[in-house]
């Protein structure tokens, strides 16, 4: 019995191993990486007491990962559960594009939203979330 159970295992590992690293390594746990993001706000469309940003300030934000090379930011905004604003920019050498967001857009013509960051990468087919910030905009 104990041989069967051995022959068993090993031709479950040897199956696998022969569906590749991912399937092989799919009962491990994944190997902790570092990831953060942050807001910067750039120019402000008018001075006040709030110092968060405000409905058409420009965003950006500042991103450490050592999970990939090749960092993305989605930026989603909603008004009372609707999708207003939503925008992706690569944060690495190369991406097209800046890395600035507009906080506006035609479905956002005025008033206050509450945004998310998220900090993506791009692997195996599928986009998988690092970190993430989130932050109210005044109108």
């Amino acid at each position: 019995m104990l041989v069967r159970t051995a022959l068993m295992f090993a031709s479950l590992t040897l199956a696998f191993s022969a569906l590749g690293g991912d399937a092989a390594l799919a009962a491990r746990p994944d190997k902790s990486s570092s990831s953060s993001i942050n807001l910067v706000l750039l120019n402000a469309v008018s001075t006040s007491a709030v110092s968060g940003p405000r409905y058409g300030d420009f965003v950006t934000f500042s991103v450490s990962t050592d999970a990939t090379s090749y960092p993305y930011v989605n930026l989603t905004c909603f008004q009372d559960g609707v999708l207003v604003a939503e925008g992706w920019a690569g944060f690495f050498d190369g991406a097209l594009g800046d890395r600035t967001f507009g906080l506006y857009s035609p479905q956002w013509t005025a008033g206050e939203a509450d945004c998310t960051a998220w900090l993506d990468m791009y692997s195996h087919g599928k986009w998988k979330p690092l970190a993430s910030t989130s932050f109210h905009v005044d109108p």
